[in-house]
């Protein structure tokens, strides 16, 4: 099923026909319909809309970068956090994803990856990262049983290392995480001060600065291993020398790694994305206080598909629809 991508029983053929008739009369395989799929003529990174079983849908981004073959998946319908940067967090939550629908994002993904990618990487996904759609944290245990069988031998196989769960900062599922698993944590971080990150990120007003970075200082991390805070970088807002001056502080005694995400825009959005040349001095003020920075450019910004731009447009018409139904049906038990 996972080394060979089945998509039914009767591909089986290493099993005899009567074990093929018998899991065909007591079990199914599920299956994501392909729904819509573009390509990024900047990079090559790979967008797909998969339909779930209750009409709702979900985007999942494959993305070629050098040696590594790598995999954003969701993990939810939606998002309820609401990151004021977010393109998924204007749909709002509509529901978490099962576990299998987590899994069979890379099942289906790798069913059909093009010639150029097997040409290349062969058959094998290379890392996954839960930065798709949805907070992981708020479905660690759907996220956490979907690492299980990612990672299983019988499974893709996939090293804890090559594995990154992304969280905006729900503290107790984070530690929760790193009590259960050994894959990667990455913390979206966005702000040095607790008055912009409230109006930015609102789960600051749930769990601040001090409380997230108590919680990282608390993780438990592998040898050799090191947490990414990640940064969206806002043009005016959050790309002062103060604002490196504080990273410095905020991440003292955290073994770290900032990841400088210049801001991917999308349709009415209000901030804007600073100069690279100011990105790129931003991360050398930070290399030289010998703090390790890297500076991510999101594969398929022109196909919506990077950093803060998932948003599936199905599912946000289907949400506006529920509405509209609920206030009709408001209106209607008022004039009864």
């Amino acid at each position: 099923l996972y080394r060979k991508r089945v998509a039914s029983f009767a591909e089986m053929t290493n099993v005899s026909k009567d074990v093929r008739a018998l899991l065909e009369e007591k079990f199914y395989i599920p299956r994501m319909p392909r729904v819509n799929y573009r390509v990024s003529k900047e990079d090559n990174a790979q967008k797909s809309l998969f339909r779930l079983s209750d009409n709702r849908t979900l985007e999942t981004v494959l993305m070629p970068i050098k040696d590594r073959l790598t995999q954003c998946v969701s993990s939810q319908v939606g998002c309820a956090m609401a990151c004021a940067f977010c393109n998924t967090g204007d749909m709002g939550l509509m529901r978490n994803l099962k576990t299998h629908e987590i899994v069979d994002q890379v099942l289906e993904v790798a069913r059909s990856y093009p010639p150029e990618i097997v040409e290349k990487f062969g058959e094998r996904i290379t890392n996954i990262v839960y930065m798709g759609m949805g907070e992981p944290m708020h479905n660690i245990n759907n996220v956490l049983d979907s690492i299980a069988i990612l990672t299983h031998p019988h499974g893709f196989s996939i090293s804890h290392r090559k594995i990154t769960v992304s969280t905006s900062g729900l503290v107790p599922q984070m530690l929760e995480l790193g009590r259960r698993s050994k894959v990667n944590l990455a913390v979206s971080l966005n702000a040095t001060t607790d008055e912009l990150r409230n109006e930015i990120m609102p789960v600051n007003k749930r769990y601040n600065l001090k409380e997230l970075l108590d919680g990282c200082r608390q993780y438990e991390l592998g040898p050799g291993r090191r947490i990414t805070f990640e940064y969206v970088m806002l043009q005016g807002l959050n790309d002062s020398r103060s604002d490196a001056d504080r990273i410095l502080k905020l991440l003292r005694g955290i073994p770290a790694k900032v990841n400088l995400i210049p801001y991917n825009p999308h349709p009415a959005s209000p901030f804007k994305r600073p100069n690279l040349p100011d990105v790129l001095a931003f991360q050398k003020y930070l290399l030289d206080r010998n703090m390790t920075t890297t500076v991510r450019i999101s594969k398929g910004p022109d196909i919506l598909a990077a950093c803060g731009q998932l948003r599936s447009s199905e599912a946000l018409k289907s949400k506006y629809a529920e509405k509209r139904a609920r206030e009709e049906a408001a209106r209607a038990g008022a004039q009864a």
